[in-house]
């Protein structure tokens, strides 16, 4: 029997603050705030990465020493090591009477128990509504009672943003899930797990199991023979006769603990102090001796990087050097920038809003107000100064990267600042106009460039684990599917026109 759903929103006791950022820390106020607000509760805190949830965690266990508040202040995410996440999460579950402030990350949206909480924060906005709805309902849980967020914006972006999701989760609207038509690196593992499964099988077996999976039926069986051709011609498959068996590279794939695992996995060192485990830090060249770091709610300073065994040994730091930060990305749905677009535009306060936050919001309206935007679904603004253009486009990511995309083929020069969706360009007003719209090719040379695109930057498949191994061509199409959405961002530069500032 099918259970309905209940979309009915969850009735969340809001309260939006904004303390400004001038640094990469965050303001001393906020933490202060923040500290006032949840010293008494049982809380999570959802900061937008490894690295800020550690800084929170350190931060609010100083103040609460200072004060000589509770000692329950503990960080959780993917780089703490198993079994201190594992005690957070017992601790949490259950303890009756004593507080405590979990900072984490997507860690503990959702799927693991620790029991109700009194309160989350949200630090900075979340990159989807759906998260932001996994993360409130973590709190008031027990016997239906209102949940509570306080969402600490630092940035006048941020808090745009915030305010976005805010409102279009009120309106009832979640991000519907992404959809590959032809997952071809799935049909690649699927096509090595299949045949490591079997020690071997005849190749029309092969092709039919995968033909006939209805994951895959969107995929047609030649694009399936010329994966398997594929992936003879670099021996991660072998044939023999008219059966395969796994080849000498798939080997090396198909044992490794990770091959199970369809989510690409980080490039991590694993952090150790007097021979035990803390937890893991993902590679960067700031890795080095002498640095500090945060994790598990502490501060360590590097004594040796072992590069061959992925090894950091540490020790506690004393010396108040600031620590490495490690930042987050996230991928905006259109709908969540065209709702930003819409409250620059408005006149509405807020009352869920400190006088800070309205503050900020105000002043980016005024700063838009120079733009004539009178039909928001076409006209975008474009700032134009001596030394630059600055085209805010609005829209989702996937689409910002493909507009990038095209205006690099159309020859204009562009820096894409994802957070304020906008394209920065290095051109004249003139320049840019003569351009506009020559940036439309035939399919055939769309997918030449995107092939040199992945020739001259093969990072750009990092969103799969398995991409690397398909022929050039499906990788283009891949990408096509996954990272970029040409057929909307053609849409929208048919439809758009760049209003200028002042006119």
């Amino acid at each position: 029997m099918k259970i309905p759903i209940d979309r009915t929103p969850k009735e969340i006791n809001a309260v939006f603050r904004f303390f400004k950022a001038d640094g990469e820390e965050l303001p001393l106020e906020l933490l202060k705030d923040l500290y006032r607000e949840t010293k008494d509760s049982k809380v999570l805190v959802f900061p937008n990465s490894r690295g800020r949830a550690e800084e929170v965690a350190v931060k609010l266990k100083k103040i609460s020493d200072r004060v000589k508040g509770h000692p329950n202040y503990f960080s959780h995410h993917s780089s703490v090591d198993r079994q201190v996440r594992e005690y957070v999460e017992y601790f949490a579950k259950n303890n009756t009477y004593q507080n405590f402030c979990i900072s984490c990350t997507s860690t503990l949206e959702l799927g693991i128990d620790i029991g109700s909480v009194d309160e989350v924060v949200q630090i900075d906005s979340t990159h989807s509504i759906a998260s932001l709805i996994q993360r409130v309902g973590r709190s008031g849980r027990k016997d239906d009672q209102q949940s509570n967020l306080f969402l600490y914006a630092t940035e006048p972006w941020s808090l745009l943003q915030s305010i976005a999701c805010w409102l279009l989760y009120r309106e009832g609207f979640i991000e519907p899930p992404q959809v590959t038509e032809k997952p071809f690196d799935i049909v690649l593992h699927q096509a090595l797990s299949i045949t490591k499964g079997h020690s071997g099988l005849p190749i029309a077996e092969l092709i039919d199991q995968l033909g006939t999976n209805y994951t895959f039926k969107h995929i047609k069986g030649s694009e399936i023979e010329e994966i398997i051709d594929h992936l003879i011609e670099i021996d991660l498959l072998e044939k023999l006769r008219q059966e395969v068996i796994i080849g000498v590279e798939g080997e090396k794939l198909v044992n490794s603990r990770n091959f199970y695992s369809m989510f690409q996995s980080e490039d991590n060192f694993k952090v150790v102090h007097a021979g035990n485990n803390i937890g893991e830090v993902p590679c960067s060249p700031q890795l080095v001796e002498d640095e500090n770091i945060l994790l598990a709610a502490r501060i360590w300073k590097i004594k040796f990087v072992d590069e061959q065994a992925k090894r950091v040994e540490v020790i506690p730091a004393y010396d108040g050097k600031k620590p490495i930060f490690f930042g987050g990305a996230g991928s905006i749905h259109p709908r969540v920038r065209e709702k930003m677009l819409e409250i620059l535009y408005a006149t509405e306060i807020y009352d869920f809003l400190d006088e800070q936050s309205i503050i900020e919001i105000n002043t980016l309206r005024k700063d838009f107000s120079v733009f004539d935007i009178k039909d928001q679904a076409s006209e975008r603004p474009l700032k134009v100064s001596e030394k630059k253009l600055e085209l805010f486009t609005f829209t989702g990511s996937r689409i910002n990267r493909t507009i990038q995309f095209v205006f690099d083929m159309a020859g204009i020069t562009t820096i894409l600042e994802e957070q304020k969706s906008a394209l920065e360009i290095k051109s004249s007003f003139e320049e840019f106009q003569s351009r506009w719209g020559s940036w439309k090719v035939s399919q055939a040379g769309l997918d030449l460039k995107i092939q040199q695109k992945i020739e001259t930057n093969p990072s750009i498949m990092g969103f799969s684990k398995w991409a690397i191994y398909l022929p050039i061509s499906y990788q283009t199409m891949l990408l096509k599917q996954k990272y970029f959405d040409f057929e909307t961002a053609e849409i929208l530069l048919h439809q758009m026109q760049p209003v200028r500032n002042g006119r």
